[in-house]
């Protein structure tokens, strides 16, 4: 019996639509948290949607890794440390010290990001188009954000929408191929 052999209820749903902005203290942005896993007040892993209206800083997360992918718009310039990382939707996700000094400047207008945020080494993120074959090891957590189109993941009745996360953390060694056009794949090894 394949490993993806499981009910829907083994992934965990997240609507974008469905979570609550939290506006930034310096007023540029608006985060959406779709993960903040084990446990909100104290999260090892945090899954987040920003919407960006205005250039900034980061805040600043010190011992932790930061994963940073453009969903919509017509990108960013980061700049992290001194050097500036030019970032669209296209862009393969740009992993950085959470810790390190951080600014970012809208290229043209207002962008949609997506952030994944966790223990060094310990996680990463890519940007799929079309398939996947996905091989990892007991507790992990994997993650996948359909944006634009639906995503096809082993063991979910029917398609994950558009706006959509979808998580859960492996029980065993876990493998199978997921499909989209596009999505953002996660992993973060326990």
């Amino acid at each position: 019996m394949s490993p993806f052999a499981m009910s829907a209820t083994d992934w965990q749903l997240v609507p974008l639509d469905r979570v609550p902005p939290m506006p930034w203290r310096n007023g540029g942005g608006v985060t959406r948290e779709l993960l903040a896993w084990p446990r909100a007040d104290d999260w090892q892993v945090r899954l987040s949607v920003a919407e960006v209206a205005a250039d900034g800083p980061f805040s600043a997360f010190a011992g932790i890794e930061r994963w940073f992918a453009v969903l919509q718009g017509a990108g960013v310039a980061l700049t992290i440390d001194g050097t500036a990382h030019p970032l669209d939707a296209t862009s393969a996700p740009l992993r950085f010290d959470g810790g390190a000094v951080a600014t970012c400047r809208l290229l043209d207008g207002p962008t949609l990001d997506f952030n994944l945020m966790a223990p060094p080494g310990r996680a990463r993120m890519q940007r799929i188009r079309e398939g996947l074959h996905v091989a990892v090891g007991a507790g992990t957590l994997v993650a996948a954000y359909a944006h634009a189109d639906p995503v096809t993941l082993p063991g979910l009745s029917g398609d994950l929408p558009a706006r959509t996360l979808a998580w859960r953390v492996t029980q065993g060694p876990w493998s199978g191929q997921v499909q989209a056009r596009e999505m953002l794949w996660m992993e973060v090894v326990a």
